[in-house]
């Protein structure tokens, strides 16, 4: 193996949220902080030398984005989820978090309907209740611990005058893939019903073995032009705090709107590093992320056999995508309250609660599971002892 992501390394210290802050928010300084989705890994060291390069140049001015930079991200998208991008079509975004803040603001006023499937990540919510809009919720079926779409409840949700759907593909929390059929049901709805689909995409790369991510503007022409796409190389390759993502749009007359807006309010300039981080990623840093997938992929499964052999309480939902893990603590007993006082104060885990994601995530919590291994089986050592101690 050409990298190790066994390493530990001390995140304290350096204005990190999710270290630095965990003990005031969970009020516990022992707290294992597994909560925000940023990785406890170095990125690629292609991307490391690369913008080290940039570094001792030593002048950081204003900068653009360049068309090898659109390229590179045409040439990923096209090699490894078999897209078909112009370079006109990329847009930029400080962020996919900001992309939904512009979209509803841009293609929504204040009161129209934006559908959502709980449970989901908690921005969704909170981006449609900040801007005025309103939630309608199509929730996830949860069959055992396997979540699918209930599609007669979606068609309902889109008859009522839905405005916007925002989809969020691979699946966070819950960790699914949606199949083509899954996809194409849901374009065909938002064409038949004129809803405009806003897909989250920006764990695309993160894909578990005998899965495969499938763009929703990929499988038609009617619904590429009904929908817009985020993605980004922060979750791929630990980039987050580089402000940098794409927002794809097929259709001309939405892409003129979405940029005019971007525009009005100066927020079209990039972030130096970021582009050129993304940049390197996408050029250079195909073979880090095979090795990271397969880490997550073990770090996954180690869990699921963990929990089955020492904590049978706690079940974990199969995972086809991401870096997060989907607990179900249900034989617990507790109301969500009580868990998560259990989880942040028992165990020791710095998790978030399911709750976040909608009311039905009740009686569950998420775990960023994009560790080292040791900190992993410390994490499950001290679940176990905190389940044990409640016999």
């Amino acid at each position: 193996m050409k990298y190790t992501f066994d390493t530990p390394y001390q995140r304290k210290n350096t204005n990190c949220v999710k270290f630095d802050l965990a003990d005031s928010i969970y009020q516990n300084k022992n707290i294992i902080p597994m909560w925000v989705a940023d990785m406890d890994f170095q990125t690629a060291p292609e991307v490391i030398d690369y913008l080290r390069e940039r570094i001792d140049h030593g002048i950081f001015g204003y900068s653009f984005l360049s068309r090898e930079y659109y390229n590179s991200i045409k040439n990923w998208v096209k090699n490894e989820h078999n897209w078909d991008i112009g370079i006109n079509e990329i847009c930029f975004s400080p962020g996919v978090v900001p992309a939904i803040y512009f979209i509803l603001q841009t293609f929504s006023k204040e009161k129209d309907k934006i559908a959502i499937q709980t449970p989901v990540y908690f921005m969704f919510q909170k981006a449609i209740n900040d801007t005025g809009r309103i939630i309608t919720d199509n929730p996830l079926t949860q069959e055992e611990l396997f979540y699918s779409i209930n599609f007669n409840d979606l068609e309902k949700k889109f008859q009522s005058g839905t405005k916007i759907f925002l989809l969020c593909n691979p699946q966070n929390p819950t960790g699914r893939v949606f199949t083509a059929e899954e996809l194409l049901k849901i374009g065909e709805l938002a064409v038949k019903y004129n809803v405009l689909i806003f897909s989250d995409e920006i764990h695309y790369d993160l894909i578990r073995p005998n899965h495969k991510h499938i763009p929703i503007a990929s499988l038609s022409e009617k619904i590429s032009q009904q929908t817009i796409t985020a993605i980004s190389a922060s979750k791929s390759f630990n980039l987050n705090g580089l402000n940098t993502a794409s927002v794809i749009i097929k259709n001309p007359k939405l892409r003129e709107k979405y940029n005019s807006f971007v525009k009005k309010i100066h927020i079209n300039s990039p972030n130096t590093f970021g582009h050129l981080a993304t940049y390197a990623a996408l050029t250079q840093g195909k073979s880090w992320l095979k090795e990271l997938n397969k880490y997550l992929h073990t770090n996954h499964n180690f869990i699921a056999d963990y929990c089955a052999k020492n904590i049978p309480q706690v079940q974990v939902c199969p995972s086809e995508a991401t870096f997060l893990t989907w607990l179900n603590f249900d034989k617990l007993k507790f109301n969500q309250k009580e868990l998560v006082n259990f989880i942040n104060h028992n165990c020791n885990l710095g998790l978030s609660s399911g709750t976040d994601f909608g009311s039905n995530g009740k009686g569950f919590m998420r775990m960023n599971i994009a560790c080292p291994k040791t900190t992993l089986k410390k994490a499950l050592e001290n679940l176990e002892s905190g389940v044990n101690n409640l016999q």
